[in-house]
């Protein structure tokens, strides 16, 4: 599938497997940019204990306000093999993490997909988290679904002109809105363990933007009219502004605009959502992406 990539929707046709790169700045070697526990996901995912949080180098979309931008352009990582991706697998579970939570993972696919076979056949038991921009192909869906629990996919934009604008994808909106389709095709009605962990089920990411209220809410809209309650919404304002951003992305996210959308989806008559506190458009909850992979790996970056 690297040999002529079409694993996200962007079907560049690069030959990563010969060491090319693709629009996603990678070729098929793995890059995890930290794999450690993480408390600042929703509380049905970070729990007590924390998420076991793989963060991938790359990315499929080119977002101009990403949050993790050192590792989305690839300029940050560890090279790893599968069996050193399984083995930091097992080494979170050992940590006493709730689940494996895959972030940005599209691009690698195929080695994610080979590594949790691995992992799995060696006593890894705990639920996986696909943690996504949304951007996956038809093909890469595909080959991980059976390999996923919990689905954690974005919904960033309801008009083409913002995704072209702000992730160079006009078509992000249609693809993410199938991707939500497949994924709670296949993972059915939510449900909890005893810790209130989610193990199986959908939970939607809609980042607010400044400026961008009234996309929100019409993404908040779609999801709710379509799926009810079928699904989990999570609303995030923890949008913060890099340096040199274009107006209206310069600023953070008014206390009007994020209050506006919560009490919008309460007159929708949504249930299932998770709101943030302010306190969360901070940079203090970027991790640190020092290339910690495990218990047995734990030398810095040597991308």
């Amino acid at each position: 599938m690297y040999e002529k990539c079409a694993l996200c929707e962007r079907r560049c046709g690069t030959n990563r497997a010969n060491g090319d790169r693709g629009f996603c700045k990678m070729t098929n070697q793995i890059y995890i940019a930290r794999a450690d526990l993480h408390m600042w996901e929703e509380p049905c995912i970070s729990g007590e204990r924390g998420s076991g949080t793989v963060f991938f180098s790359g990315c499929s979309l080119g977002c101009v306000y990403c949050q993790n931008r050192s590792i989305s352009r690839g300029e940050v990582g560890r090279l790893v093999s599968v069996d050193e991706l399984a083995d930091a697998f097992l080494s979170l579970k050992a940590k006493g993490a709730h689940n494996i939570n895959l972030v940005t993972p599209t691009h690698y696919v195929p080695g994610i997909k080979a590594a949790l076979d691995i992992a799995k056949r060696n006593g890894l038991d705990i639920p996986i988290v696909y943690n996504t921009g949304s951007y996956e192909s038809e093909e890469a869906f595909l080959l991980i679904k059976d390999s996923v629990d919990v689905w954690l996919p974005d919904l960033k934009y309801y008009k083409a002109s913002t995704a072209e604008l702000y992730s160079k994808a006009k078509n992000l909106p249609e693809v993410s809105k199938r991707l939500i389709e497949r994924s709670v095709s296949v993972s059915g009605e939510p449900k909890f363990n005893d810790e209130g962990i989610m193990t199986r089920g959908v939970i939607v990411r809609i980042l607010l933007l400044p400026g961008h209220l009234a996309e929100a809410k019409l993404n908040l809209k779609y999801l709710y009219e379509t799926y009810g309650d079928k699904i989990y919404v999570s609303l995030m304002s923890q949008y913060t502004p890099g340096e040199n951003m274009p107006k209206p992305l310069d600023r953070r996210v008014t206390s009007a605009e994020y209050n506006e959308l919560v009490s919008y989806a309460e007159r929708l008559g949504v249930k299932n959502a998770f709101i943030q506190e302010r306190s969360s458009a901070s940079e203090s909850f970027i991790p640190d992406f020092d290339c910690r992979v495990s218990e047995k790996n734990t030398d810095l970056c040597k991308y």
